[in-house]
Formats: C-alpha cells, structure tokens, sequence
C-alpha cells in the first residue's frame, strides 16, 4: 500500500504484531499522549504495557498516514462507553476507526463516515466455565447452533460466535455494556458474512458482519454500518 487513500465505499483492515523490537517500540511510544502513556504504566505486566504502547503507537501511525498528520499531534474525542474518535478539531472526523487485540496480535479498521467495530480473540483450549458463559451471554439460537455442532468444532465456533458479537456492539459504541445475549448474530459458524439480528431494532439490519481470518488460533469479526462497502486487507510491517 503506498497511498493511504480511503474511499467512501470501502474499508480498510490492517493486521499488526504487537512484538516489536525495543527501538522500534520507543518510537511509538513516543507518538502517545501523556493520558496514554499513564494508561501504560498501571498495566501490572511488562508485556501488557509494551503491547499496549505499541497498539495504541501503531494506531497513530495509521491515523496520521490517513490525515497526512504527525501522529503526536493527533487528538482522540471518547464516547460515553469509551469508543474513541478523531476529536472534530482536526477537522477530519469523516474518518471512522475501530482496534482490537489479542495475544500479540491487532486488527485495525478504518472507513469514511460509517461506523465500524472490529473484534479478534486468541481461541484457547476449551474450559469447564464454558457452558455458562454460553448461557449467560449467547442467544438461544447461537446456543443451539453450537451444540449441534460436533466437539472438536465446537471452540473455534464459540469465539466466532464472541467476536461477531464484540465487534457488533463495538460498531454500535455500546462496548462492554451492552447485552451480548440480546441480540443475533446470525449465519451459521462457517459462513463467513451474515446479518445482525435484535428483536425489536429495526436499525440492527443497517449493520453488516464479516469474519475476518487473522491466522491460526484466532477469531475475528468485522461490522460495518450498510452493506455497500468493498473490503481491503493488508498485513502492515511499517
């Protein structure tokens, strides 16, 4: 990708490692602002702060390719649930974005004046805490595709299932206080697009879903506001 040019129609996905080699992680960190970088340090973990500067580093970077501004100087705006934005200020808030990350590894999503979620989920072994957690927090229809589903299909379908859900109420701004067991996402584990389902939400049918495929042992989903959107991938090394 040598121009960063987004179209109206279209969304861009960028895939990232977070191990990243020292120098290169001094760099981004010093592109964050001084609320980041205390964010940073209360992470109790080395490499959950260090994964933490480089994700929200790497964001910038991005950003400012899209803006043509130094990433420093970038300002965010946060929704009440804590989706954050492009503070209006910089007179660029046409430009959307969403980011998730999991086990050394993140997703960014960016478009043009539509809402975008995006989630990615490392797939662990399997848990005895598993079937309550499905019941707490899964449709009964997602509930009852996954136990139709045989056994060793049965996990990697339970964190499609959580990251389509994730990313739907990412899109939305809801975050985590929304209901994840009062909504649909529908289609079966294997198909890859599907449809946004809330009894009662007219609106949810604006929403379009896409599985995303970011590597061995994960799971990640795309949602997008409307449906006539293209969808353009890369890995970045920058």
């Amino acid at each position: 990708m040598t121009e960063f040019i987004l179209r109206e129609d279209e969304v861009h996905v960028f895939l990232a490692s977070l191990e990243v080699p020292p120098q290169k992680r001094e760099i981004l960190q010093w592109t964050l602002s001084e609320a980041e970088l205390l964010k940073a340090v209360r992470f109790h973990f080395q490499k959950d702060r260090d994964h933490f500067v480089a994700a929200r580093g790497l964001l910038r970077t991005l950003i400012g390719r899209y803006l043509k501004r130094e990433p420093r100087l970038l300002c965010f705006q946060y929704g009440p649930y804590g989706k954050p934005s492009i503070d209006p200020g910089t007179g660029k808030a046409a430009l959307r974005f969403n980011i998730s990350h999991s086990h050394g590894l993140c997703l960014f999503a960016f478009s043009r004046e539509r809402e975008v979620g995006i989630d990615v989920e490392h797939i662990r072994p399997s848990h005895p805490d598993d079937d309550n957690i499905i019941k707490r927090f899964f449709s009964p229809g997602e509930t009852a595709a996954l136990e139709a589903l045989p056994l060793h299909l049965r996990q990697k379908a339970f964190f499609s299932f959580w990251s389509r859900k994730e990313a739907y109420l990412k899109a939305r701004g809801f975050g985590a206080a929304g209901e994840l067991n009062s909504f649909d996402v529908s289609g079966a584990p294997d198909e890859v697009t599907g449809m946004i389902g809330i009894k009662g939400d007219q609106k949810s049918s604006y929403w379009s879903l896409t599985d995303l495929d970011p590597g061995p042992d994960y799971a990640a989903a795309l949602v997008v506001e409307g449906h006539d959107w293209k969808l353009r991938c890369w890995r970045w090394e920058g």
